[in-house]
């Protein structure tokens, strides 16, 4: 028997019952809606593995997409052959346990290691994602199929199914990005959405079937132990925000030092018993430029920083300069919260912590208030792009005083495209601008942590590496500060502008 002979048989069968338009609205409302919520969430569940970036986020719309496509095609096919009543129930049920297997989906490949590089984005999106999406999507044309009464209404119906599914994709967008991130772990809120696709499905097979009692009931046992599974997986986050996966691990070295994990990325290590101790060769840098300012000013600090992350240096310089005034513009009220909870900062009306994002904190403060500027403000391992550019270090210029400077944390790795990138860029805004990082970073043979100094006065080397060889630190650092070392770094890099801004795409791998 071909197609065509299937698919007239399948009509004739269920010629007398049509799924009515308010039931098919709503279900291709819940099959849409769920395809965002899942969207939305995935990026939180692969940022432990992969950091949150826009190659991240990339991949996923691309997988998720991928996967659209492909179940809208043979959720068609099927419908055609089969006829669609029959299948609709399977489907959600089928969408709801993929859902849920792709919480150990992506824990098992995300646990392998492979890194955050662009194969690996796209292979743990792929994995964890586009089954739930195009079992999903596959129900779409199902239901078009189940609702159609001739062809004389079928556009009207098609545009309708449509429309609702649009609505729904963007509610669940908005619900998800939101609301439900900030209320619910991501955890429970996949495997939430796939146990109520799941009874959706077995309601409906056992209504639309009016039989198979005992197979549904095998269905709903599968789904929840499924269910168990992925609850019972290690989470790796201890906490979630709308922004972050937060982990706080003690160091197997110092039980007093706490380290502050957000997706992927060390941030901070904190010593709770002695502020002072700077576990991070960058911010022995900062403390660095902090004491080189002070010395020539020789006058109380204000201090700016953009990042308060582990609240680290904010306690150091409250420490060590007990009369500065800072001002801290952390986005995440949630790393506020665990800072004072966990990592041993204590507020004080020396230090005014500004909840939100920087960019937008930053046009609030006034002019010619500060001595420093500290950047240390990180999404995943990129400094994230609208805090990169000239018109963001406009604004820098604007609050820093004469004779102040800005001293900036980046992560590169060879060929160093980001930092030559973003040297350029705070070299259109300042006269002087210097570059530190180990030898072999600054050479290109390695990735990891540089410091940029950008100033309106020169930077005196000599002192910067007398204080280096003062911590004792392990390796060669290299302090490049001359104007002809400077250009030769940054060679033919493009200045970041608000208009173009590649920051990702220049981050080295």
């Amino acid at each position: 028997m071909d197609d065509h002979q299937a698919g007239a048989r399948s009509d004739d069968a269920t010629a007398t019952q049509r799924l009515s338009p308010l039931l098919a609205a709503l279900l291709t409302f819940t099959a849409a809606a769920s395809v965002l919520v899942l969207e939305i969430a995935a990026g939180r569940l692969l940022a432990p593995y992969v950091g949150v970036s826009l190659t991240t986020y990339t991949g996923i719309i691309g997988a998720i997409l991928a996967g659209i496509a492909l179940g809208a095609w043979l959720g068609g096919k099927a419908a055609d052959a089969f006829g669609p009543l029959p299948l609709i129930g399977p489907t959600f049920v089928l969408g709801g346990v993929s859902a849920i297997a792709a919480v150990p989906i992506v824990a098992l490949f995300g646990g392998v290691g492979f890194g955050g590089g662009l194969v690996t984005i796209v292979v743990l999106a792929t994995t964890g994602f586009v089954v739930p999406a195009a079992v999903l999507s596959a129900a779409g044309p199902m239901l078009v199929r189940g609702t159609l009464t001739d062809l004389a209404t079928s556009g009207t119906i098609v545009g309708r199914l449509s429309a609702i599914g649009t609505v729904g994709a963007i509610t669940g967008t908005f619900l998800t990005g939101f609301v439900l991130l900030g209320l619910v772990p991501t955890r429970v809120l996949i495997v939430s959405v796939g146990v109520g696709l799941a009874v959706v499905g077995v309601a409906l097979t056992l209504w639309l079937r009016q039989r198979g009692r005992a197979s549904a009931s095998l269905l709903m046992v599968a789904v929840l132990l499924s269910s168990g599974f992925a609850m019972a997986q290690t989470d790796p986050c201890d906490a979630e925000s709308a922004y972050y996966c937060i982990a706080i691990n003690s160091d197997p070295v110092d039980p007093d030092v706490r380290i502050l994990v957000l997706d992927r990325l060390t941030h901070a290590a904190v010593d709770l018993r002695d502020p002072t101790n700077l576990e991070f060769g960058y911010l022995r840098r900062f403390a660095d430029a902090t004491s080189q300012l002070r010395a020539v000013h020789g006058t109380e600090l204000d201090v700016l920083h953009v990042g308060g992350g582990g609240f680290t240096f904010p306690r150091y310089l409250a420490a060590i300069h007990p009369t500065a005034r800072q001002t801290v513009l952390e986005l995440d009220p949630r790393i506020i919260e665990i800072a004072r909870s966990q990592l041993g900062y204590v507020p004080s009306d020396r230090i005014d912590v500004h909840p939100g994002d920087a960019r937008q904190s930053i046009r609030a403060l006034p002019s010619d208030a500060f001595d420093l500027v500290f950047g240390d403000a990180f999404g995943g391992l990129a400094v994230p792009w609208h805090l990169t550019t000239a018109e963001f270090l406009d604004e820098v210029v604007r609050v820093l005083r004469p004779g102040g400077a800005y001293v900036m944390n980046v992560i590169d790795y060879p060929p160093l495209g980001f930092v030559r990138a973003e040297a350029a860029t705070a070299a259109a805004s300042f006269r002087h601008v210097a570059v530190i990082g180990g030898r072999r970073t600054i050479e290109g043979d390695a990735g990891g942590n540089l410091v940029l100094v950008a100033s309106e006065t020169p930077l005196d080397v000599g002192s910067v590496e007398d204080a280096i060889l003062a911590w004792g630190e392990l390796g060669p650092t290299v302090v490049l500060a001359g104007p002809d070392e400077v250009d030769a770094f940054v060679g033919r890099s493009v200045v970041l502008t608000d208009d173009f801004a590649p920051v990702d795409q220049l981050l080295g791998r």
